[in-house]
Formats: structure tokens, C-alpha cells, sequence
């Protein structure tokens, strides 16, 4: 069969690009390498799938995507977030919006995301071949024309891109798209995992995994002098620390930990200073005078800390009893409550990364299209492009984006 688009890459934006180049009646070939289309997609979220962020403000949502953005307008004003809700409600899945203005499914299921994609594909009459592993892209002058997987020549007029960055290299994401297009003569930024939870060197924050935190202030530090400080939820780890505020940080903390020892201070009580939270202390303190201070440490510390605490004021043996508690202690209580404190060894890689950062420089692509400045006929989609932007929805908006006007111009 004669196929007049191939999108390499079974993914959130190969999967809009294909399914989008059939609806404009497209003959088209979705190759996969893995032996399931969407396997990213499913996991996304913890399996709830963070569909997008629902700023409806252009300029307020391309803010999220930095250096990018001067290049994002033309392909958010043909497929934005509005348009992304509109999407899925037609497929039959309505978007529910969240805190900090996340969208997921009503029904809160990755795979139910995953299945009206599957429905826009088999709508369009989309050929999908699995288990098909791209090898080589076959160029002329400044043409591509064709795609060898498998041992055998695909060909098309024109050729989607969309295989991915390099986070969970455990679903196929293990950069063969960065691979081929510096062969093709495409400058390729070297990713690094960017959106990350950090690893921590302190055994009181392991002790702590699982606990979540919802509204914390934590300030870092490079050799001792405070950098910058920023609140969110917290999420403590069996290895160290996540959660959207760590996740939303992590691309600065990289940077910082090539200047310096790096550490930060947790801060339990961000909206109470020292003043008040002493006061908070004693109020509990004296109602509560002839008991031993383990006993009513959840009234004193976040939800979760009562076992661990003790661990950071060692001056306090948590079997005195409340009265015998003296002044200068219950300041140290205090002061370590508002400066929790852990030591920053490095980002971890990218199994656990959300976002990686790197890929093909805008500067090298048309984005009114998605054309590559290179070939007049390859488009390049999602993570293969380097654009930084936090966690919250931003990268599945830009898939859909992306593969949208790809697919749109393919």
C-alpha cells in the first residue's frame, strides 16, 4: 500500500499527528517500535494522566515554556488548550480541572486517554504497525524518502517524527529520535533530565517516604549562601524528595550542584514566623503539661513527622515529659521546624524523570508547521524539541499541539 504521511512513534503527540493527517484524508502508517501503541501515555501521571493546564490566557500559558514561547504562538493559536478540552469531550472523555489548574479525565484513567486516541486512529483508517523498529531515514538532497523498519522500505510524501525524549526509557523512550536527526544534520541539544525528583543524603527524609506535604516553603543553598525559595506541595521519598515543587525546581538545583555543595531548609510552617510558632508551641505546651512530648507530637509537627522528628532535635528525648521541656529547647523545636534541613546530592536520572529537556532547537524549525528547516517534507513533534517547561500538564499540551499542526500541514 501507498501511504502519503508515516508519523514514527506510537506516542501522545505520533498518535494526535497520525490520527489528525486521517481526518484530513491522509492515507497514513504509524510505526511503533514497542509491541503497544501509548505506553508513556498510560503510566502518565501515576496513571491519572495530566492531560493539560487549563490557562486559557495564551500569554499567560506560553509563560510556562520559557525561551520557547516567541515560538509557540502560531502553533497554540491553531491547537490550544481550549481546543484540547473540545478534543476529548468529542471522543466521549471530559476533562475535569484540578488544583494549580491541572486537567485530567472525569474518569481520572491514563488508559481511558489512551482509548479515545485509539478511537481518532481507527476513525481515520490509520495503519498501525507495531513492533516496528525504525533502523535507518532514508534522505535525498533535502527530502526524505523513506523509512527502512523491520527490513523493509516504507515511503510517503511527507514524514512525522514524534519518538519522544528520554524520560522512562523503560516504555522505548531511549532517544533514537535525537540519534537520527543528527544524522540528518540537525543540531540536537544534549537532554537532561529536567523535571526530577532529587535525591537527599539525610536518613530522616527516607524514613519519611510516601508522606505528602501540601503547602511547604523550601529554600536552597549553594557552600552556605541562600540561592533562591519557592512553595508547593512536597512529596518525601524512599531516595530523597518529590512532588510538584520538587519536580518544578529541579532544572535550577541541576545548575546550582556545578557551583557548589548544595542545601536546603524545609519550612513546615511557611505562613507562621518563629514568633508565632513559639506561641502555637506554648499553647500546647500548657494544656498538656504531665505528658510525655512523643505523645502529642502530631499536634506539634506535619501530618506523618511525629516518628521522625526526634531525629533532628536530638537534644530532646522524646520521653521527657512536656513540663520538663526547657526554654531553649522548644526554640530549637521551633527553629528546626522552620529549617528543616537536607543535603541535595543530585538530580536523579532519567527512569524517574517526568520532562527531560533537549532535542532540535526552534531556531531549526518552522513551528506554523512543525516542518524541519532542513527537509521539506519531515516534521518534528513533543519532546524531540527543545523546549523547557515545568510539570502540571505543559508536556501533554505540547503533544497534542504539536502533533496536532504536524499533522495538520504533513
Amino acid at each position: 500500500m501507498e501511504y502519503e504521511v508515516i508519523v514514527i512513534g506510537g506516542g501522545a503527540s505520533g498518535m494526535m499527528a497520525a490520527g489528525r493527517a486521517a481526518e484530513l484524508g491522509k492515507r497514513v502508517l504509524l510505526l511503533e517500535k514497542n509491541a503497544v501503541l501509548g505506553k508513556k501515555l498510560k503510566i502518565t501521571g501515576g496513571g491519572r494522566c495530566n492531560v493539560t493546564n487549563a490557562e486559557e490566557d495564551i500569554h499567560l500559558m506560553l509563560k510556562n515554556y520559557g525561551k520557547a514561547a516567541k515560538f509557540l504562538y502560531s502553533p497554540f493559536s491553531q491547537f490550544g488548550v481550549s481546543n484540547t478540552f473540545s478534543f476529548f469531550e468529542k471522543l466521549g472523555l471530559p476533562l475535569v480541572v484540578q488544583a494549580r489548574k491541572r486537567a485530567f479525565p472525569r474518569t481520572e484513567r491514563a488508559l481511558d486517554v489512551f482509548h479515545s486516541l485509539e478511537k481518532y486512529l481507527k476513525k481515520g483508517k490509520v495503519t498501525v504497525l507495531i513492533g516496528a523498529k525504525v533502523s535507518r531515514i532514508i534522505k535525498e538532497k533535502n527530502r526524505i524518502t523513506g523509512i527502512l523498519a523491520g527490513g523493509v522500505t516504507y515511503t510517503a510524501d511527507s514524514y512525522i517524527m514524534a519518538t519522544g525524549g528520554l524520560s522512562h526509557p523503560e516504555t522505548g523512550s531511549t532517544g533514537d529520535g535525537f540519534n537520527w536527526l543528527k544524522a540528518l544534520g540537525h543540531n540536537v541539544v544534549v537532554p537532561t533530565p529536567s523535571v526530577v525528583p532529587l535525591e537527599t543524603k539525610e536518613r530522616w527524609g527516607h524514613l519519611l517516604s510516601g508522606i505528602s506535604l501540601t503547602f511547604m516553603k523550601i529554600t536552597f543553598f549553594v557552600d552556605g549562601v541562600k540561592k533562591f525559595s519557592k512553595k508547593g506541595k512536597l512529596l518525601f521519598t524512599h531516595f530523597g524528595l518529590s512532588g510538584p515543587l520538587i519536580l518544578n525546581t529541579a532544572g535550577i538545583v541541576g545548575d546550582l550542584l556545578h557551583t557548589g555543595t548544595v542545601t536546603a531548609h524545609i519550612d513546615a510552617y511557611p505562613d507562621t514566623d518563629h514568633g508565632a510558632l513559639e506561641k502555637k508551641l506554648i499553647k500546647i505546651f500548657d494544656a498538656n503539661k504531665n505528658k510525655i512530648i512523643k505523645n502529642i507530637a502530631d499536634d506539634i509537627v506535619p501530618h506523618g513527622m511525629a516518628e521522625v522528628i526526634w531525629l533532628l532535635v536530638p537534644t530532646v528525648c522524646p520521653d521527657t515529659k512536656v513540663h520538663s521541656i526547657t526554654k531553649e529547647q522548644r526554640k530549637v523545636l521551633v527553629g528546626t521546624l522552620k529549617a528543616l534541613p537536607v543535603t541535595i546530592i543530585r538530580l536523579m536520572g532519567y527512569d524517574k524523570a517526568i520532562v527531560t529537556d533537549g532535542g532540535v532547537p526552534l531556531t531549526e524549525i518552522d513551528t506554523k508547521t512543525m516542518r524541519s528547516a532542513l527537509f521539506k517534507n519531515l516534521f518534528i513533534t513533543g519532546d524531540l524539541l527543545h523546549i523547557n517547561h515545568p510539570s502540571g500538564g505543559f508536556s501533554l499540551q505540547l503533544c497534542w499541539t504539536t502533533g496536532f499542526v504536524a499533522g495538520s500541514h504533513a
